[in-house]
């Protein structure tokens, strides 16, 4: 098999397994269709471990599969760029995929929309491969706009739910306004570079470093600044940085096995590829760094801390969420690309882990989601129990879990950082380290500790999820263990991504060693923060329940804050939500209504209607009145042509 065959098959066997779930699911049957589903996705698992083989074997490709349009020169085309980056993200998008299709076999047992939702996450993982796959601009336009599409869906899966509804809408409005930028950098890109492959852009990008363009108010912007800017704001609306964070959280509406495909280890994390991929455009700009450096640290650290006052469980693991793609975003802005992809990975394993965790959890509780009436579930769910422990420790950063290599490299590099604002996005994630223990320990004590507080109904039911439940919750806990000791040394030392992206982040003369860090553990900062943040969460939830409530009432004016979530929605609703209804009204009263339809149409009717009426006048029908007129303007003429 050829490897350009073996690269469509990759994406293509997701496409054929959503369209026969999609359109012949009714025909072959639920079982039938999932296996489809996960058949497609299965191979596409099994090639992408293949190539991934094949490409850490030193065999890497970059080529055209089809052209199907050529417009000025410029070729508009469907290629691969399969080298280590793509391989990385071709193995986690597959895996967790996987993993999320067999879940969604238990979660959706009883759901009438079963066959259309394999469909539906079938066809997103198409979409994502096409993403991560892809070697032009265009292309990757596509698979960005594909998982976006099909987020919507997902999210208003059930569509019968006013809040679904209003949680699709507000994510494909928020996204567009993200797209918007993106779709201009793309534009931009091709403005300067006159080309859409990334090989190309990448390679002339040095020498046009120092290309500037007029911007507004008369003053001067390099175009790679202003190119890495707008990517960016593409970036920040897939990835959910603030200021365009507010559609994650209220994505929760829909089913709980797509949080975990799309809100934990693939759409979300499509930004974050887009920056790492255009590292050698970022490179280029210090402005541009500079700026997702520190809306990085305000992600991680504003999201944080409204993760701690939430109730519902998957509103917590969604903050969390938020806050661990600020981290990721700002090893992006100290360069440190490669611990960034890193950190993608590892969160990608124990991110989906608690998601389905939670969904677990709500299966239990018959779709209970609020974990004030939740407790004591440890002894009879001890699978989802240990599992969710497992992905709490790794999110906190306790070695030797995942979550702790990954997020160290990311607080060392930023340490390190040269960037302008470096030393403020150490502080956030510094605190952003005792904020993540204390609310992923509040899920688990409040979860699974103490008293039980559900009804009496709830608590005679309560059993251990199916195994095609907890099968995904154990395949998805190995990696949150392993994971970080397999890839750290490979990851630091360049040899795991290559020249994919462009080296850089922590000194060489640091140890970042699998070793080194385990032994430097006890005596850095990150590690008794989190122990830190797991005590205060003991203290709060299981020793004096009571003292959380007497602190919310004793700081209310911040609770508030924290329970408006800054202010933000309210905001966007007052400013642009009702803004645009009041324009439209004003634009339909005085635009439409009276400009329109009252001076142009109307007015026009009414004009010639009053001249009509004023000329039939001189139609009177009598003689003299005509000999009079024209004796009138023989007057006329004769006294224009006497006294001109």
């Amino acid at each position: 098999m050829s490897r350009e065959l073996l690269y469509l098959l990759i994406p293509l066997s997701c496409l054929v397994a959503a369209l026969v779930a999609g359109f012949l699911g009714s025909r072959i049957g639920r079982v039938n269709a999932h296996r489809a589903a996960i058949g497609g996705v299965g191979l596409a698992f099994a090639l992408s471990c293949v190539v991934a083989w094949d490409v850490f074997a030193g065999n890497h490709f970059n080529g055209t599969i089809y052209t199907w349009a050529i417009s000025g020169g410029t070729h508009f085309v469907i290629g691969f760029l399969i080298d280590p980056l793509s391989a990385v993200m071709m193995v986690i998008v597959t895996f967790v995929s996987l993993m999320v299709h067999i879940y969604t076999i238990g979660y959706m047992a009883e759901d009438p929309g079963y066959t259309r939702f394999f469909s539906y996450i079938a066809l997103f993982t198409f979409a994502m491969l096409m993403l991560v796959m892809s070697n032009n601009f265009l292309q990757l336009f596509f698979g960005w706009e594909a998982v976006g599409l099909v987020s919507y869906l997902l999210i208003g899966f059930w569509y019968e739910r006013d809040s679904a509804i209003r949680a699709n809408m507000k994510a494909f409005l928020v996204n567009r306004v993200g797209d918007f930028g993106f779709i201009l950098g793309i534009g931009a890109v091709l403005a300067l570079f006159g080309s859409l492959d990334y090989q190309s852009v990448f390679d002339a990008a040095p020498a046009l470093a120092d290309r500037t363009t007029q911007g507004p108010f008369g003053s001067e912007w390099h175009w790679l600044t202003l190119i890495c800017l707008l990517l960016f704001v593409g970036a920040m609306g897939k990835s959910a940085q603030v200021p365009l964070h507010v559609w994650l959280p209220d994505s929760m509406e829909g089913p709980t096995p797509i949080s975990a495909l799309i809100h934990a280890a693939t759409m979300v994390t499509a930004g974050i590829f887009l920056v790492a991929r255009m590292s050698p455009l970022f490179e280029l700009s210090l402005t541009a760094l500079s700026v997702v450096l520190i809306v990085g640290a305000l992600t991680a650290l504003l999201m944080a801390f409204v993760a701690l006052i939430q109730t519902d469980i998957k509103r917590v693991v969604a903050y969390s969420t938020l806050s661990q793609l600020g981290y990721m975003t700002v090893a992006l802005g100290a360069s440190a690309y490669s611990v960034a992809i890193f950190h993608l990975a590892t969160h990608a394993f124990f991110k989906a882990l608690l998601f389905l965790a939670a969904g677990s959890v709500i299966i239990a509780m018959h779709h209970e989601q609020d974990m004030r009436r939740m407790g004591g579930l440890r002894k009879v769910m001890p699978v989802t129990y240990v599992t969710c422990v497992i992905g709490s420790l790794a999110l906190a950063g306790i070695p030797p879990f995942a979550g702790f290599f990954s997020k160290d490299a990311i607080i060392e590099a930023v340490h390190y950082s040269a960037t302008p604002g470096a030393g403020f996005a150490y502080v956030a994630v510094l605190i952003g380290v005792i904020l993540t223990a204390f609310y992923s320990f509040r899920l688990v004590f409040m979860t699974f500790h103490g008293e039980g507080r559900m009804d009496s109904k709830t608590r005679a039911h309560l059993h251990e999820s199916p195994k095609v439940v907890t099968f995904p919750l154990i395949a998805l806990a190995v990696p949150s263990v392993l994971a970080g000791l397999l890839f750290i040394n490979v990851t630091m030392d360049g040899s795991l991504f290559g020249n994919s992206i462009v080296p850089g982040g922590v000194p060489g003369d640091i140890d970042m060693t699998a070793g080194g860090m385990l032994a430097h553990a006890p005596f850095a900062a990150p590690f008794w923060l989190a122990i830190l943040g797991i005590a205060g969460a003991w203290v709060c939830y299981l020793w004096k329940p009571e003292l959380p409530g007497k602190v919310a009432q004793q700081w209310g004016g911040l609770y508030r804050v924290l329970e408006k979530k800054y202010g933000f929605d309210e905001f966007y609703q007052r400013v642009f939500a009702d803004g645009a209804r009041g324009l439209g009204d004003v634009l339909s009263e005085w635009g439409d209504r009276r400009l329109i339809d009252g001076w142009l149409v109307n007015g026009a009717a009414r004009v010639v209607v009053r001249t009509a009426s004023l000329v039939r006048h001189v139609q009177s029908g009598l003689v003299y009145h005509y000999a009079f007129v024209m004796i009138i303007g023989l007057v006329a003429l004769m006294s224009w042509f006497l006294f001109r």
